[in-house]
């Protein structure tokens, strides 16, 4: 018999497309389970950082596959966009990998957004604050490019949403 915690320790083996650094669980993306033990069935729900995101399909498609190694015979993956995914559910582990990984994680900022748009950006590299915006859209819709004048690195910021 799987266990709910087996079933949130899978899920959390299940890296993020676009980030393979931090799974979806540790970005906040997958929100429920919920366990029908009887019909041998999970229903995950998850709430994408964007409603069109690009990366949706993998999700699901990678959840799936981690649940059905688990032994389970339907696995349904639910999208739900209410409330909408905030920055704020990524986690502290997540906010350390992102860094590591040289990804600036977003600053939290309690449903109060326009706190973050004249917050100082630090380096994931040298930590400076010596950094600009080059431009707002990076490769996915959910990062924008910047500069550190300190360590001359360019570097990417997960954006606060």
């Amino acid at each position: 018999m799987v266990k709910m915690a087996h079933i949130w320790q899978a899920l959390n083996e299940v890296a993020d497309p676009e980030i393979p650094v931090v799974s979806l669980v540790e970005m906040g993306i997958v929100r429920d389970v919920r366990l029908d033990e009887q019909a041998n069935a999970v229903t995950v729900v998850i709430t994408p950082t964007f409603s069109g995101c690009p990366a949706l399909h993998v999700m699901r498609q990678d959840i799936e596959t981690r649940l059905h190694t688990l032994g389970f015979s339907h696995v349904t993956v639910e999208t739900t966009l209410h409330p909408p995914w905030s920055s704020d559910w990524i986690s502290e582990e997540a906010r350390v990998k992102l860094k590591t990984f040289g990804l600036a994680p977003p600053p939290r900022h309690g449903g109060r957004l326009e706190v973050t748009f004249f917050a100082p950006t630090a380096c994931p590299y040298c930590n400076s604050t010596d950094t600009r915006v080059k431009n707002e859209f990076g490769p996915t819709l959910c990062r924008a490019i910047y500069y550190c004048h300190a360590c001359q690195q360019p570097f990417e910021q997960f954006k606060a949403l």
